[in-house]
């Protein structure tokens, strides 16, 4: 079996470290752009010492031929973990959202020394048969489809299916900033040198011997958009009503995103949480 050089996992932080620490884990084919820097500084305000990173395929961080990954789901796990140490961070809030919230569920099971508290945002319940869950929408499985068209190396085409993508999954009841959307977007892709890697996100395998959320042994906060197309609300009921004394957080009229007019509700769940 090959040995993979361990990747570099570029991660920043915000506030004072001998604060209560926050690690934020962001979802598929998402580097921490997707954390808003001003969504970061407002919890490191509320007293949190707050960790963002770029999870490997994305941003700064180790990156792979697109279309052949040689990590597994298992690996961006203990990515994870690696940030918290290098940080000497000893214990953390872990907050994970989308994919990042499945890697979220995992390092609090995995290593339940390390994790203070699970704050899972627009995720899914991990070991939970969720067949008789509503699935993502119609909707938006034919705008995903439409990822297969989309020639990864060209910027352009690239951008327009993210900013058609952040859309479809926004917020129903807020307004879609299309401008801001694409300027942060853009960022993201420049910074990253292109996005073709981090679609390997979408082809792991697990790597992990079969985990349940329902073994969770630390606190549980999920928070959830009443309107999420992929993971429906139920999902978010589903998860929090798996572990004894789960809190689900309902963000009315919330997509799959951390909508600006939200953050104020979803910074104060998460502070008064952890």
């Amino acid at each position: 079996m090959t040995v993979l050089p361990r990747p570099e996992i570029h991660s920043e932080s915000f506030g004072d470290p001998a604060d209560p620490a926050i690690l934020l884990i962001m979802g598929a084919m998402a580097s921490m752009l997707w954390w808003p820097e001003a969504f970061c500084r407002a919890l490191a305000e509320r007293g949190r010492f707050v960790i963002r990173y770029d999870n490997r395929d994305t941003g700064l961080s180790t990156k792979y031929t697109p279309g052949a990954p040689p990590y597994r789901f298992e690996d961006m796990v203990d990515d994870a973990v690696r940030v918290l140490d290098d940080h000497n961070i000893a214990k953390a809030q872990v907050v994970g959202m989308s994919m990042g919230g499945m890697i979220a569920q995992v390092v609090a099971l995995k290593y339940p020394e390390r994790v203070s508290a699970l704050t899972v945002i627009s995720g899914s319940p991990l070991g939970v048969d969720t067949s008789g869950l509503p699935g993502t929408s119609e909707a938006y499985r034919e705008h995903s489809a439409e990822g297969a068209d989309v020639d990864w190396s060209n910027r352009q085409q690239v951008i327009n299916f993210m900013v058609r993508d952040a859309r479809a999954i926004a917020s129903t009841l807020h307004s879609f900033d299309s401008e801001r959307t694409r300027a942060m977007i853009e960022e993201d892709y420049d910074r990253s040198g292109g996005l073709a890697s981090a679609t390997n996100h979408f082809l792991l395998k697990s790597g992990g011997p079969e985990r349940r959320i329902r073994d969770l042994t630390v606190p549980l906060l999920v928070i959830h958009g009443t309107t999420d197309p992929l993971f429906p609300i139920e999902h978010g009921e589903a998860l929090a009503g798996a572990v004894a004394g789960g809190r689900l957080v309902r963000i009315e009229g919330g997509g799959h995103e951390l909508h600006r007019n939200d953050w104020p509700h979803i910074v104060e769940a998460i502070a008064a949480f952890g």
